[in-house]
């Protein structure tokens, strides 16, 4: 068992959820950053309930039912217990079992700072959702039919009622349509990160296109793409990587309380069974998250 360092808690994690970072790191994509040693933990996020913490830690107390993030970006949310800072930690939603409630937090505080506070999204806007069915995109639609916008989502054929469930007002098969036959948008979410200047076209005068990833095929062009549309033009591209905080993961949980959002999972697996998740994630086209249950 970890043992927690100045201004960290214990945590014993009941789940931790599946994201796309978790299969870029598995794959060594990001080994000049992560480092070539193992064992090395893999997971971003988690939910469970404090059991321990050092003695300068004061927010929260033992017993108390929380979810968050790995400090400082680090990984390791899949395992049985995970030492956090109180930052990286909020309250978990009082509606939701800790299982159900580790899908949310890194797609959650994703959507909320793309489309609320990059993007400023506003009832009556349009809003385009790629990649609609995916972690973020459920969040995503979601927080948008609450705001009040009228949202447009591209996924799978075979999603595209899911998307509509959700709170999409339209929805198109992201293989089969032409970007040109979409119409404009005050503000676009980009989960996928290629063809961004065929969807920039689609801002309308001052829109906001926020992206979760560049081109990973062409990652250097596509940043460079987005900062050129700083400098040029008033349809800009925000490139972003949401920082979970404890301010956020506490904005999430109120919207979750509320009902404005819900959690999707697809399938529960144990820790043992940690890689027939990781196999779904990559074969694609399910309708929601894969959660590690660690709970015995």
């Amino acid at each position: 068992m970890p043992t927690p360092g100045p201004g960290e808690f214990l945590v014993r994690v009941h789940a931790s959820s599946v994201n796309g970072i978790d299969l870029i790191v598995r794959a060594g994509i990001l080994r000049a950053f992560t480092g070539r040693k193992f064992p090395r933990g893999i997971g971003l996020d988690f939910a469970g309930e404090i059991v321990g913490m050092s003695s300068d830690a004061v927010t929260f107390k033992v017993g108390d039912r929380v979810w968050g993030v790995m400090s400082h970006g680090q990984a390791g949310s899949a395992a049985e217990f995970v030492c956090v800072r109180a930052e990286y930690l909020s309250k978990s939603p009082a509606n939701l079992d800790l299982v159900h409630a580790a899908a949310l937090p890194a797609v959650g505080v994703t959507a909320i700072t793309a489309l609320r506070d990059i993007a400023r999204l506003k009832a009556g806007d349009k809003l385009l959702v790629r990649g609609a069915s995916g972690g973020v995109g459920i969040v995503a639609v979601q927080l948008g039919r609450h705001i009040g916008a009228h949202v447009t989502a591209l996924a799978r054929l075979s999603n595209l009622d899911f998307v509509r469930d959700l709170g999409a007002e339209e929805a198109f098969d992201y293989a089969t349509t032409n970007p040109r036959q979409l119409g404009t948008f005050d503000v676009i979410l980009d989960t996928a990160g290629n063809h961004t200047g065929a969807y920039r076209r689609l801002l309308s005068r001052g829109g906001r296109m926020a992206t979760t990833c560049p081109d990973p095929n062409r990652p250097i062009t596509s940043l460079l793409y987005v900062l050129m549309s700083f400098l040029y033009g008033t349809r800009r591209v925000r490139f972003f990587s949401a920082k979970p905080r404890t301010s956020l993961l506490a904005d999430l949980a109120a919207y979750v309380e509320s009902g404005a959002i819900r959690p999707l999972v697809d399938g529960i697996h144990p820790l043992s069974r940690i890689g027939d998740a990781h196999r779904v994630l990559e074969e694609g086209g399910r309708k929601g998250k894969q959660i590690v249950s660690l709970k015995s």
